[in-house]
């Protein structure tokens, strides 16, 4: 009898997983859709639905890496760099209210505070932390967390840039329109992240099985 690989996902839970995402991603661009339709001066704002959603997106990306390490104690390394990687998106996602209500420039501070020390034990134990990559890289949820880091920390950035709506738009050129293009395409990138760590969940899962 030939060993199930648990890096493998059968057939039918990924047809039940695409419909679940599909509905996801379709009940997302709903909520996008009824922030479309607010007073210009609201559309796209810190306080609309998509700023709100990348937050929330953030905390539950953090949160199911966070139960994945603890629950099955699997690729420490990785798990470690991809806390240190949603926790300071989500307190970058915060730098309007942090300069505000704290101090100018406060995010940079407590990104740092947050970055080195995981990059530091990620250093540390460096061949480890390659090994788990190795295991980690060839899996579905590897490659959905490679798309999703893609969209939101480039493809995101470049499509939001305001010289190139200003170019396509010209003299009809509102800032909206580059806000909306900016944060759309950043939060979907944000929901590839979530979807990778469910994947990541569920793999762990899975070995945790294959091991017992």
């Amino acid at each position: 009898m030939t060993p199930i690989n648990p890096d493998r996902i059968d057939f039918r839970p990924t047809c039940l997983r695409a419909v679940a995402y599909i509905l996801v991603i379709i009940a997302l661009m709903e909520g996008v859709m009824l922030e479309a339709r607010q007073p210009i001066e609201q559309e796209f704002s810190e306080v609309g639905f998509t700023e709100f959603t990348q937050t929330l997106l953030l905390v539950l990306a953090g949160t199911l890496t966070l139960f994945a390490r603890w629950r099955y104690q699997q690729l420490p390394r990785v798990t470690l760099l991809l806390i240190g990687l949603f926790g300071a998106s989500l307190i970058r996602e915060q730098d309007s209210w942090l300069d505000h209500y704290v101090a100018d420039g406060a995010w940079q501070v407590l990104v740092s505070l947050l970055v080195a020390p995981v990059l530091y034990q990620v250093a540390r134990h460096r061949r480890a932390f390659v090994e788990e990559m190795n295991r980690y890289s060839g899996t579905f949820s590897f490659g959905l967390f490679a798309a999703g880091f893609l969209t939101t920390y480039v493809f995101s950035r470049l499509f939001g840039r305001g010289e190139l709506w200003q170019a396509m738009l010209a003299e009809g050129y509102v800032r909206v329109f580059k806000n909306a293009a900016e944060e759309v395409s950043e939060m979907f990138g944000y929901t590839l992240l979530v979807l990778a760590m469910v994947e990541l969940l569920l793999l762990m899962r899975r070995w945790h099985k294959a091991s017992a």
